[in-house]
C-alpha cells in the first residue's frame, strides 16, 4: 500500500511542501513519484538540498531535489505557460514529468471571467482561474454558460509530456513503488466540509478529496499527514472568519521577533494572522484521520531547544492545544525542517505508519 498523501488543516500555508519533501527524502532509496493535484491558485514553499529557496505554483514542492517522477493527474489544473516557467526554473528533465490527457488546461479566458466575477474581492479569490477551470468542467460545454475547458490532451504545448498516468502509476504501485500526493490549501478552504462556504475554494482539499483526483485506490494508502501551523493564516481581503484574529505586531510581540509579516504567493498582499483555533482542527482530524500531524511556524512560539523545558513557551504552547486536538507528532521550527515531538514519537517505518 505505497502511497502517502500530505494535507493542510486550517487555511493552506501550513508547510505542506515542506513536509511532502521531508517524505519524499525518508523515501529517496528506492524510487518515488510525487503526484500533483489541483491547480495552481496557491504556492508551495521547499528548500532544496543546496539551500535554495523554491516558491511553486504548479510543479509540486517535492520535486525540488530533481529526484522524482511527477504525475499530473485526471484531477489537475494546468496553467501551460505556468507549468513550463518553473519546469525551465528548476531545469526540470522534461522526461520525468507526465500529464492525464484528461487533466484541464487554464486559460486566460478563466482568470478573465474570475476577474469580472468580482470574486477576488468577495471571497478573496487569488484570481488564477482555478475556479473558472472548475466551473467550466462541470458545467461539460452547457451552451448557457460560454466557458471553454479544454484538455491536457488536445492542448499541443503539453503534448510532449501527456500519457497515460493511470496506467504508469498502476505500473509503479505493482513495482511497490511510493507515490506521494501532495494536496493544497487547507481543510478549512474546502468547498465540500470545510465550513465555510462560499469563503472557500473550488475542490475538496481533504485526503479523501486528493486521493479521488489523483485517480488512486484508497486501499492504497498506507499513510496519511495533516499539516497545521501555530498561528493560521487567511489570505487578505474578505476571505471568511478568522476567529481571534490578530496582527502581525501582536505575533512578533509575543516572540520578542520583528518581520513576522507574511504575504500571499500569487496576490503579493499581507496574510491575515490568528489565533491556534482547536475546533476547526479537530474537524480536519475527524475527516482526514491522519497517521501523524505536524505543526510548523513553531519559531513563532518559541525556539526549539526549548521542547523539553516544562515552563517554556513551547512547552505551554503544546500542553494548551494537545489536550484538545490529540498527539502532535512533528514539529517544525523552521522553513527547511520538522523534527520529532520527542513526547509523542511516531518515527517512520515499514511506508510510516507504526
Amino acid at each position: 500500500m505505497p502511497v502517502s498523501i500530505v494535507v493542510g488543516g486550517q487555511f493552506g500555508s501550513e508547510g505542506k511542501g515542506k513536509v511532502a519533501l521531508e517524505v519524499v527524502r525518508y523515501h529517496s532509496r528506492s524510487p518515488v513519484t510525487v503526484v500533483r493535484v489541483g491547480g495552481p491558485n496557491s504556492g508551495h514553499t521547499a528548500y532544496d538540498r543546496n539551500g535554495k529557496k523554491w516558491t511553486l505554483r504548479q510543479m509540486p514542492a517535492a520535486s525540488v531535489d530533481k529526484n522524482v517522477d511527477v504525475v499530473f493527474p485526471a484531477g489537475s489544473y494546468i496553467d501551460p505557460e505556468l507549468l513550463f516557467e518553473e519546469i525551465a526554473a528548476l531545469d526540470y528533465p522534461l522526461d520525468r514529468i507526465r500529464i492525464s490527457k484528461f487533466a484541464r488546461v487554464i486559460t486566460s479566458e478563466h482568470r478573465d471571467w474570475e476577474d469580472k466575477a468580482g470574486i477576488t474581492k468577495t471571497i478573496g479569490s487569488t484570481g488564477s482561474g482555478v475556479g473558472a477551470a472548475v466551473l467550466a468542467a462541470v458545467a461539460r460545454e452547457s451552451k448557457n454558460l460560454s466557458l471553454s475547458s479544454p484538455s491536457a490532451g488536445k492542448t499541443e504545448l503539453l503534448a510532449p509530456l501527456v500519457a497515460d498516468v493511470a496506467d504508469l502509476m498502476d505500473a509503479k504501485l505493482s513495482r511497490n513503488e511510493r507515490l506521494i500526493v501532495e494536496g493544497t490549501q487547507g481543510f478549512g478552504l474546502s468547498l465540500l466540509d470545510g465550513g465555510f462556504w462560499p469563503q472557500a475554494t473550488a475542490r475538496n482539499t481533504t485526503a479523501a478529496g486528493a486521493l479521488a483526483e489523483a485517480g488512486l485506490s484508497p486501499r492504497m494508502v498506507d499513510d496519511v499527514t495533516l499539516v497545521v501551523r501555530s498561528y493560521p493564516i487567511r489570505v487578505a481581503g474578505e476571505s471568511g472568519p478568522l476567529e481571534n484574529e490578530l496582527t502581525w505586531e501582536e505575533v512578533g510581540r509575543r516572540t520578542g521577533k520583528t518581520g513576522l509579516e507574511e504575504f500571499t504567493t500569487v496576490t503579493k498582499k499581507l496574510r491575515r494572522v490568528g489565533e491556534f483555533e482547536p475546533k476547526l482542527v479537530r474537524r480536519a482530524i475527524s475527516v482526514n484521520r491522519p497517521d501523524r500531524v505536524v505543526l510548523n511556524h513553531m519559531d513563532y512560539v518559541g525556539e526549539q531547544h526549548e521542547m523539553n523545558q516544562s515552563s517554556s513557551p513551547v512547552s505551554e504552547f503544546l500542553g494548551r492545544i494537545t489536550p484538545q486536538i490529540g498527539p502532535i507528532h512533528w514539529l517544525g521550527f523552521s522553513p527547511t525542517t520538522v523534527v520529532e515531538n520527542v513526547s509523542c514519537s511516531q518515527r517512520m517505518a515499514g511506508g510510516m505508519r507504526q
